[in-house]
């Protein structure tokens, strides 16, 4: 969730640390900091957003804050509230050292103890100003007498001390030229550009100054100054991380004219998805998945799935779940990744876990495909960032290459998963022969069609606004579907709470009368998700039974049942039709669209709403 941005460079530090922390304002946070070296330590840090930050610079250092080196950080509150004296960075008792961090440091307390009965005194309610004193002791206690090497080496026996997840980054007056980071979990990456060495939390951070990063690797330590950057153990041994190019350029994490990045990011879509179909199928109409780098062999032993999710990406797993079970008639679980290692579910050697996350960041999936792993099972991960954690821990990858997404609220994260995910359940029933060829084709040329389907969908914004006034009036919202329909519903109303901060709840249209019904009173709103499917009788039912109790129904339908759903419902929003297991790729735009058109009549910040974060890297 926070924000690392540091450089070692040639010109000025502060407009790269604040350059850098403006393009991770979409990451999600409350607080904002830089700590510059020029010959001490200048710090400056406030509550609020990054524009306060500035306001602060402007007015209190108004001949600026000269200096080649330093570290920015923007802070998403766990320990202590987002008030400036939690701000990063944080300095030691002696004002000398100045430190940044991600993640939580759960031993933190039993340090703390230890060191305030050495003397220290902490300034903040959180975690890490405890790392910042440990550092300070063994600078302190040091017989080194060369700068950088006291500083790194008091950065390691610190660091081996900690309980928990972390990326820090350190800075000291004795060692002018020097940033010294180290990392577990918590990702950090670095790369080498033509005025200097800058390190980052996000590859967006660095797009001004480099395509060339190399991610660090967990318990490694960096040291970059006017020459590079080194990588070792935590040990001292040498080591390396993993190099990358950044494949997507500046424009991708610009606004290109729209009004926000979540209304560029959901036009962006039919590009998003033809990027992630391209190159997967072979002349003959069999997919071609090259990524995986999991033998074929190992797949056909496969007698049980389970998908590992958060938020968004577990609404397009669980769609997924759907189309592996009905294609490869393998049993299939999906589980809330932050549950799924607590509840000691039974893995082995043929049980393939598929864990999908749009940054490849997310803790709690990343701890679960540890889990999965030490438990003998198989791993595929489904994710949007090259090289990122959860990829690399992954047996197998496929990359949806959707490009950034910066907009907090994901919108071609869904689109561009469910596409993965699609292919994957197809893959794995060619491998398992369980579909024959020509379905697999069918579904396929399907699947190419949605680009041009998806800009079709688009088109339904003037309908999505007609209906915003009675929306963004409500208190509550009610989204309901059947089959596929589910967790499009879930989805769409978790876009609509997360941004416009309307109650909303997704529900299986079925399961309305075993108690959710009782919400139901005069005008309340209800999105119902009618397209043709197996079930579609069905939905027409439950959508007449809310009609009867007054609700005020938006029906998202098939083309050409815009009449029969129209006799039950209050408006019809009709999207192309497709092959029912494809479908929540098109239902998506308008609920989209939707939440979009009424967190702005709300006046939300769409982009960076009130809490959230685009990746969640703490648990």
């Amino acid at each position: 969730m926070c924000g690392i941005i540091g450089v070692v460079g040639r010109d000025e530090a502060l407009p790269v640390l604040i350059d850098g922390l403006r393009r991770l304002e979409y990451r999600g946070y409350d607080s904002a900091g830089i700590a510059v070296v020029n010959g001490e330590i200048e710090v400056v840090k406030k509550a609020g957003k990054l524009s306060i930050l500035e306001k602060e610079l402007a007015e209190s250092h108004a001949g600026g804050i000269h200096g080649t080196v330093g570290i920015g950080h923007t802070r998403w509150a766990t320990h202590g509230g987002p008030h400036d004296r939690n701000a990063h960075p944080h300095r030691d008792c002696t004002g000398q050292l100045a430190l940044i961090h991600n993640g939580i440091i759960e031993n933190y307390l039993v340090l703390k103890a230890e060191l305030e009965a050495k003397g220290h005194t902490f300034a903040s309610e959180t975690d890490t100003e405890t790392l910042t004193h440990l550092i300070e002791e063994g600078w302190k206690s040091s017989t080194i007498t060369d700068g950088p090497a006291r500083l790194e080496a008091a950065v390691r026996e610190a660091v081996a001390r900690v309980d928990g997840a972390f990326s820090v980054s350190v800075v000291h007056a004795g060692a002018p030229r020097t940033i010294v980071a180290a990392k577990r979990t918590s990702p950090l990456i670095v790369g080498r550009g033509a005025d200097g060495t800058y390190l980052a939390s996000d590859p967006t951070a660095l797009l001004a100054y480099t395509r060339e990063v190399t991610h660090i690797l967990d318990d490694q330590v960096v040291v970059i100054n006017d020459d590079g950057f080194t990588i070792t153990t935590l040990d001292g041994a040498p080591a390396e991380g993993q190099a990358i190019t950044i494949d997507w350029d500046t424009a991708a994490a610009e606004k290109s004219g729209y009004e926000s990045f979540m209304l560029k990011e959901i036009f962006e879509q039919p590009r998003a998805v033809d990027q992630t179909l391209r190159g997967r199928t072979r002349s003959d109409g069999a997919l071609m998945l090259d990524e995986l780098r999991i033998a074929e062999e190992d797949l056909r032993r496969v007698d049980k799935v389970f998908i590992v999710a958060c938020g968004t990406a577990f609404h397009s797993g669980l769609t997924a779940k759907y189309a592996i079970e009905h294609w490869t008639r393998l049993p299939c679980e999906i589980e809330i990744a932050s549950e799924f290692r607590y509840r000691d579910p039974i893995l082995g050697k043929n049980t393939l876990v598929i864990a999908v996350s749009q940054s490849g960041e997310t803790i709690d999936t990343l701890e679960a495909v540890r889990f999965a792993k030490e438990q003998g099972a198989r791993v595929m991960a489904v994710c949007n960032v090259v090289g990122s954690s959860v990829a690399r821990a992954a047996d197998a990858v496929l990359y949806t290459h959707a490009e950034a997404e910066v907009g907090v609220a994901a919108t071609k994260t869904f689109t561009t998963q469910l596409v993965g995910l699609t292919l994957l359940a197809l893959y794995l029933a060619q491998v398992r022969r369980t579909l024959y060829p020509s379905d697999v084709r069918e579904v396929v040329e399907d699947m190419h069609r949605l680009p041009q389907l998806i800009e079709r969908a688009l088109l339904t914004r003037d309908a999505v606004r007609a209906v915003v006034p009675k929306v963004a009036d409500a208190r509550s919202v009610i989204f309901i579907g059947r089959h596929v329909g589910y967790p499009a519903a879930l989805e769409g109303a978790l876009k609509l709470k997360e941004i416009s901060y309307i109650h909303a709840e997704g529900f299986a249209a079925g399961e309305l009368k075993h108690g959710p019904i009782a919400l139901l009173e005069e005008s309340v709103p209800v999105i119902a998700i009618a397209t043709q499917c197996h079930v579609y009788p069905k939905v027409l039912s439950n959508i007449q039974e809310v009609k009867a109790r007054g609700a005020y129904v938006v029906a998202i339908c098939s083309e050409g049942d815009e009449a029969e759903v129209g006799a039950h419902a209050d408006v019809v929003i009709a999207i192309p039709p497709i092959h029912e297991l494809l479908v929540p790729a098109l239902i998506a735009v308008p609920l989209q669209l939707l939440s979009y058109e009424v967190a702005t009549a709300l006046g939300r910040d769409v982009d960076q709403p009130r809490n959230l974060a685009k990746s969640v890297t703490v648990e």
